[in-house]
C-alpha cells in the first residue's frame, strides 16, 4: 500500500483576485482544486478537501479568503487525493467493521438499567425523611409611593 504524500504552499490570491468580492472564497476553493489536480495528476472529481482546510479558507467569510494555504496531500492506491491543512490529518471514514466492533463493545459493557434505578429509588426513600411543608405567608402589597409635588 504505497501512498504518495506531499506538502505544498498553495498560492490562492491570483486565482480569486479578479473574482467579484461575493465569490472570492468559492473561487479560492476552485483554484485549490486546480492546483491539486495539476500537481498530483488526477481529475477534479478524485479530490477530497478536509474539514480543517475548508474551515481555514472560509473562516474570514466569502469576501476575504487567505492568500496562501500550506497543505498536505495524500494520494492513495485508488487515485483519490485527500487534502488537509498542514499539521492535521484527514479524518478516516468509519468502515462497517469498525462500527460493528464498537456496537459489540458497547453491548458487552451495558448493564441493565431497571435494577439500578430501583435501588436508587430505595436508597433515596431510606436516606431522606419526609419533609414538613411549611405554610407560606401571603405576600403583603405595599402601597405605592405618591409623587410629591
Amino acid at each position: 500500500m504505497a501512498k504518495l504524500e506531499r506538502t505544498y504552499n498553495v498560492p490562492l490570491r491570483k486565482g480569486f483576485q479578479k473574482a467579484p468580492r461575493y465569490r472570492k472564497s468559492k473561487k479560492a476553493v476552485i483554484t485549490l482544486k486546480e492546483f491539486i489536480a495539476r500537481h498530483m495528476r488526477c481529475s477534479a472529481d478524485q479530490i477530497r478537501i478536509g474539514p480543517v482546510l475548508n474551515e481555514k479558507i472560509w473562516e474570514r467569510g466569502i469576501k476575504n479568503p487567505p492568500h496562501h494555504v500550506k497543505i498536505t496531500l495524500v494520494k492513495d492506491d485508488e487515485g483519490i487525493v485527500k487534502a488537509e491543512l498542514f499539521g492535521h490529518k484527514y479524518p478516516e471514514k468509519e468502515t462497517e467493521e469498525k462500527k460493528e466492533k464498537e456496537k459489540e463493545t458497547k453491548e458487552s459493557k451495558e448493564v441493565p438499567k431497571e435494577p439500578i434505578a430501583a435501588e436508587k429509588e430505595e436508597k433515596k426513600a431510606e436516606e431522606k425523611p419526609a419533609k414538613k411543608k411549611t405554610a407560606r405567608k401571603p405576600a403583603v402589597k405595599k402601597p405605592a409611593k405618591k409623587a410629591e409635588e
